[in-house]
């Protein structure tokens, strides 16, 4: 059990890692949370799929390969760029720790990367344009990082530095053998509400008519979810390091993914100035493209 307040607020929770146990085996709150909120997205998108020229059934057969592989993924990308916390003594690599998952050490940036990869071959193999898939897509990576995030929450963890705010969060930490209360960034809440601001512009824009090529709502999450990150990433006490440089991993990757993402959205605006040619548009009542 840990205790996390919020005293500016005048709120307390006492937060409980295990959400339930069968035998010895305990089943974590974090995970709970990562799987409502990876059920929510599929469901969203295969609601929405209709809008971007897909099928329900498109977004189950990516569900079932992106899910385990984005979990490879975010746990490939944490341990590339935190290897030290996986070597034995020797220095050689400590296969039975890179496999404990359920200890922690999860990258979201590596679930992204894994998944958009994972996306590309679906679209592949089932002759659909990717650039559509990846649209909707979108929707889903906002709302599983909007769940997501509250898992940390439950382990009190992705938190920022001390701060006197009236929304500062606070936890228990153990400095130098004495235990103490630290008043801190919550910026695991500061994430959340940022994805909730992208998703809901996304769907304006999607309902508002304003998607002028396949692609572009991707490409908009990507610099939302990327100038976002890298904002909040420098608040973070817990970053993983690009090697030896001192530089935040995810800062960089955020703010670098983030103006290619936007050189993208204008080049191709400038190319699609009229009603767009979407693949939505292209498709007859049977699913078939036509030419």
């Amino acid at each position: 059990m840990s205790t996390v307040t919020f005293p500016g607020l005048g709120l307390t929770f006492e937060m409980n890692r295990v959400a339930f146990s069968i035998g010895s085996f305990h089943v974590y709150w974090y995970g709970v949370i990562i799987a409502i909120g990876f059920v929510l997205a599929a469901a969203f998108c295969c609601w929405q799929s209709r809008h971007f020229g897909l099928k329900p059934d498109d977004i189950l057969d990516l569900v079932l390969f992106a899910g385990p592989g984005g979990i490879i993924g975010a746990r490939l990308y944490y341990i590339i760029f935190n290897p030290d916390l996986y070597r034995n003594a020797d220095g050689s690599l400590n296969l039975k720790a890179c496999l404990s998952i359920h200890s922690g050490g999860l990258a979201i940036y590596g679930g992204i990367i894994a998944g958009t990869l994972i996306a590309y071959l679906v679209a592949r193999y089932k002759k659909i344009p990717f650039p559509a898939l990846a649209d909707l897509c979108a929707f889903g990576l906002l709302i599983g990082q909007i769940a997501g995030r509250w898992g940390n929450f439950v382990n009190a963890e992705a938190y920022g530095s001390e701060t006197t705010l009236p929304w500062r969060m606070g936890i228990q930490e153990t400095v130098n053998g004495v235990q103490q209360v630290m008043e801190v960034h919550p910026t695991f809440l500061y994430e959340s509400l940022w994805n909730l601001v992208g998703f809901c512009l996304l769907l304006w824009v999607l309902h508002k008519g304003l998607r002028k090529f396949d692609g572009m709502m991707f490409l908009l999450y990507v610099a939302w979810y990327g100038f976002g990150r890298g904002l909040i990433e420098g608040l973070r006490t817990d970053s993983l390091y690009f090697f030896s440089t001192g530089i935040r991993t995810s800062q960089m990757v955020g703010f670098v993914s983030c103006a290619v993402a936007v050189i993208l959205l204008v080049w191709n605006l400038r190319r699609h100035p009229d009603p767009p040619n979407l693949y939505v548009n292209r498709i007859n009542k049977n699913g078939e493209e036509t030419k």
